[in-house]
This record gives C-alpha cells, sequence and structure tokens, in this order.
C-alpha cells in the first residue's frame, strides 16, 4: 500500500459531514453521507467515494435542484404488507438508501421478503455498502438504480440512451469466507467514477471502454463523451432491467435525467428499488448430510473454490481485503492526487489542509 497516504477517519468524516451542511444539509444527512463515503474508501472503492459523491452533488444535486437538502421521504398509501412504495422528494440518494435497507429489513423480519420501491431520487452512490451492511447483518439484500446521467451507448446503437445502471448484491457468508460475498457492477465497461480517476491519476482506460463525442473509440478520459456496455449484448440487458424497473417505479426517460426538465410536468430524477431476503424464508430443510442452511452454504462455496481453484476469487474479497489494509493502517487510504483534492476542499471551507 505504499502508493497511499492515510488519513484518520474522523478528519475524513469531519470534512464531508463540513461540506454536506456548507451546502444545507441536515446534520443527520451529512453524517449518512461522511458513512457511505466513508466505507467506499475502507473497502477501496475509489470510483465512489467523498470526491465523487461531493462533485455529483456540486453538478446535479444541491447546487441545480436536484437534490433537495433537509427534503422529507414520503411513504405511499398501499396494499401490500410486505412492499412499500416512496417519495424520496430528491432527498440525499444515500440517507434514503440506509433508510430504506433498515426499513426493508424489519419487514423482511415479519414476512421472510420485503421490497422498496424509490421514485424522485437522487443517486445513493456505492450500491454494494448498501447490501454489505446488510448481509453483515445476516440478511439477502439487492437493490438497482437508474444512474443520474444517460451516458451509456445501448448495444448497436450510438447515442448514449442508459445510466451506468448498477446491480448489487449481497449475500451473508461471513461464516464461510470471513466476509460477505458482494456482487457489485456497473453495467457499463467502467463507471464513469473511474474515468474521473484515471483522469485525476493521469492513466488510461482499458479499450472498449468508452467512445468520443464522434462516436470513435477512445482509451483517453479526457476525451470521454459516452461509455459502452460491458460484455455487449448482456451488459446491455441487465443496464435495460434498470430502466424498465425505473420505469414502472415512476422514473422518466433515462435522456432527461440529471438535465433540465423540458416541459412542465416532465421529470429528470433516478428510481431506487431494494429487496430484502431473510435466509429462513428460503429455507426447504432438506440439507444434505444433514447440514444446517448456513453449514450447506459454506459447503457450497468450498466447492467452487475447491478441485483446483485455489487462485479463484470470490466477489468481494478485494473489498475485504482493501477493508483489512486501511484498519491495518488505522485510517483511509487515499492517493496523493486524492489528498490534494480533499485539501482543495478544505481551503474552499477555510478549514485547516489534512497533514500526512
Amino acid at each position: 500500500m505504499s502508493d497511499f497516504l492515510t488519513i484518520p477517519r474522523q478528519d475524513h468524516d469531519d470534512l464531508v459531514i463540513a461540506a454536506y451542511m456548507h451546502r444545507g444539509y441536515k446534520a443527520d444527512e451529512a453524517a449518512e453521507g461522511a458513512r457511505l463515503a466513508a466505507e467506499a474508501a475502507r473497502h477501496g472503492i475509489r470510483t465512489h467515494h467523498a470526491l465523487k459523491a461531493l462533485h455529483l452533488d456540486h453538478l446535479f444535486g444541491s447546487a441545480t435542484g436536484g437534490c433537495v437538502p433537509g427534503a422529507e421521504i414520503e411513504v405511499l398509501p398501499g396494499r401490500f404488507a410486505a412492499s412499500e412504495a416512496w417519495n424520496a422528494n430528491k432527498k440525499l440518494g444515500q440517507s434514503v438508501a440506509y433508510r430504506a435497507i433498515d426499513r426493508a429489513i424489519e419487514l423482511a423480519d415479519q414476512y421472510g421478503i420485503a421490497q422498496i420501491s424509490i421514485d424522485n431520487a437522487f443517486h445513493y452512490l456505492w450500491g454494494g455498502g448498501y447490501v454489505m451492511a446488510a448481509a453483515e447483518r445476516g440478511y439477502i439484500a439487492y437493490t438497482n438504480c437508474t444512474s443520474t446521467l444517460a451516458e451509456v451507448v445501448p448495444f448497436g446503437g450510438k447515442f448514449p440512451t442508459l445510466g451506468t445502471n448498477p446491480h448489487s448484491w449481497g449475500f451473508p457468508t461471513m461464516d464461510a469466507s470471513g466476509f460477505p460475498l458482494v456482487i457489485d457492477w456497473a453495467t457499463s465497461t467502467v463507471a464513469m467514477g473511474r474515468v474521473q480517476a484515471l483522469k485525476r491519476e493521469g492513466k488510461q482506460l482499458p479499450p472498449g471502454s468508452a467512445v468520443d463525442r464522434d462516436g470513435n473509440p477512445t482509451t483517453d478520459p479526457h476525451q470521454v463523451a459516452s461509455l459502452l456496455p460491458f460484455g455487449a449484448h448482456k451488459g446491455y440487458g441487465l443496464s435495460l432491467i434498470n430502466e424498465l424497473m425505473g420505469a414502472l417505479i415512476g422514473g422518466s426517460l433515462p435522456t432527461h435525467r440529471g438535465r433540465p426538465v423540458p416541459k412542465e410536468g416532465e421529470k429528470s430524477t433516478s428510481a431506487f428499488y431494494f429487496q430484502i431476503i431473510h435466509p429462513d424464508a428460503l429455507s426447504g430443510r432438506d440439507f444434505a448430510e444433514a447440514r444446517t442452511q448456513m453449514q450447506n452454504l459454506t459447503a457450497v462455496i468450498h466447492d467452487i473454490l475447491g478441485h483446483g481453484n485455489d487462485k479463484a476469487m470470490l466477489p468481494g474479497q478485494l473489498e475485504a481485503n482493501a477493508r483489512k489494509e486501511s484498519d491495518a493502517c488505522g485510517g483511509l487510504l487515499f492517493t496523493a492526487a486524492e489528498v490534494e483534492e480533499f485539501n482543495e476542499l478544505n481551503r474552499e471551507l477555510q478549514r485547516p489542509e489534512w497533514k500526512v
């Protein structure tokens, strides 16, 4: 980890909270924004930590009306006991997501499975952080969302009409692997946050990730105009799922998101979907060799990684390793370029610069 500098988490959180509150957010919203940002950095998610969150808020959030500090969530009347539909009223996405996970867990404890759909939302950043938190509490969790902007070209097309549209799953595999298994991916070849990170670090994109304004392939992050779906038609299909779910929840046209609405009555907000499953609700109670449910889960994972597959890796393992490194260093790990951007924020807020 010699390329990284260690920043105490308290220093990080104090700065991020101050930045959000300077923009008008309430103390609880600012704390939730800092929590997600810190957990992203702690787990090595360089595309969705505080710099990305605050940049997104500046471009499309509190500075432009796309996110409303202090907004209140409205739980809509419904007829399905295990399902809730929320109007987020443009509240900070991280605050909405943490509340949705907590509420869905309450419902899953009662009904075995729960889902929460959320309209009029502002992007919640790292979806893996929410499902990981639920998995650590013993639940199976899933979320998807429509991204802030349509910046991905559909398979076979030439104009960006899809978001990067992530999917995130979390499984309670702590006994089996020592960490929750988290499958978390954008449906573009790279996330736009990755483009920004590579631009910051002066590095190139992998081939086949993006196109420039003329639709030509590019590996230069400074020339990126649109992204490409991963796996051609496969990533396109997964991205399309988010758009269809968002449409059913209440989201409008992808090309309107994050932009000024073209006419009265139109919408430019994102949509979220959360699902929590209690493992007991899945159990068929007939496990081989009289194993318990969790013993069976462990046995399956060990079988997958056996048979000479000792170099194979579980989803979430990289994040778990980054978390161990971060905790061992006693703080959050950032590059020198990232620390300089944080110090620009410190100077803007008239706070002392971080001394590394």
